[in-house]
């Protein structure tokens, strides 16, 4: 599994103002605040293909119900769920973001805990 996910500024920002508008639970705040005081920040033309961000098309198995799902994942003003594109700020966005293909994840939900494995990441046209 990455050790530090990959973030660009401008989602580390949307992260952080996100955390600061308590839009999350205490136990996804701890996760968030600890995952962004470790994350290594990029441009966005330097992110590697394979990591989870805005404008890809990503290919989770959530392995508890091993369920298997594809989530456009878009900025939040342009979330238009009916339409599969995402908020990146939704769970399965805030639980995978900065992290790449074949890592499995584990995220606290109003459901209990869910452990979600990245299948695919990519590159929505």
């Amino acid at each position: 599994m990455t050790t530090n996910i990959i973030l660009t500024t401008g989602l580390y920002d949307l992260i952080k103002d996100h955390l600061r508008r308590k839009r999350v639970t205490k136990d996804q705040e701890d996760i968030l605040t600890n995952e962004l005081r470790h994350a290594e920040q990029i441009l966005r033309r330097d992110l590697s293909e394979d990591i989870v961000s805005v404008g890809k098309k990503v290919t989770i198995k959530e392995l508890t119900s091993n369920e298997e799902y594809q989530l456009n994942f878009v900025s939040p003003e342009k979330a238009k769920p009916k339409k599969n594109r995402h908020s990146i700020l939704m769970d399965e966005g805030l639980a995978t973001i900065g992290y790449k293909k074949g890592d499995v994840v584990e995220w606290p939900t109003e459901k209990g805990t869910k452990k979600y494995e990245i299948l695919n990441v990519e590159t929505v046209a």
